[in-house]
């Protein structure tokens, strides 16, 4: 019995943990530091950086994770040219010098979409309301636009030069 009751404990403990893992902001997380991270790989890979402020608290920001990994147009544009990172703004930790750092995006809402070279230069910010579709979701065709136009091959100089 008590082999039993040690197993469902440690089996709900797995649960529970991994049901935290699934979170997208991590409110305890050094943003700054691990922003210089995904910059460095970002250079590596030869992407940009996709910041997406917001917090777990915010439906948009989880329909817009959900809706790109479910669309795999979008999943692949995300992929190939983006270091995707979630920037967390809650009750718990504002993130405010990292946000002052980027312009202070979290004045369009959120999720903000905040795009850094590969040097970590802020060369975008984006309001994602202009990529909703409606009251419940994002348009696909405003997505795509919007990562086409603001991922690396889109800045090349050789792009315009054919």
């Amino acid at each position: 019995m008590k082999n039993s009751i040690f197993i469902l404990t440690m089996l709900a403990f797995t649960i529970g943990a991994f049901a935290q893992d699934k979170k997208l902001y991590n409110p305890k997380a050094d943003a700054a530091t691990a922003i210089e991270a995904v910059i460095k790989k970002a250079a590596a890979e030869n992407k940009f950086v996709l910041l997406q402020g917001g917090g777990n608290w915010c439906k948009w920001c989880i329909e817009f994770a959900r809706f790109c990994k479910a669309d795999k147009q979008l999943d692949s544009a995300i992929n190939s040219s983006f270091v995707w990172y979630h920037l967390n703004f809650s009750k718990e930790n504002e993130n405010k010098p990292v946000f002052a750092k980027y312009g202070y995006a979290q004045r369009f809402g959120f999720p903000v979409f905040i795009i850094l070279n590969q040097k970590g230069e802020r060369i975008h910010t984006q309001n994602s309301e202009y990529l909703e579709n409606g009251k419940q979701s994002y348009s696909k065709e405003k997505v795509m636009t919007f990562l086409e136009n603001w991922s690396p091959n889109a800045l090349e100089a050789a792009t315009y030069n054919k």
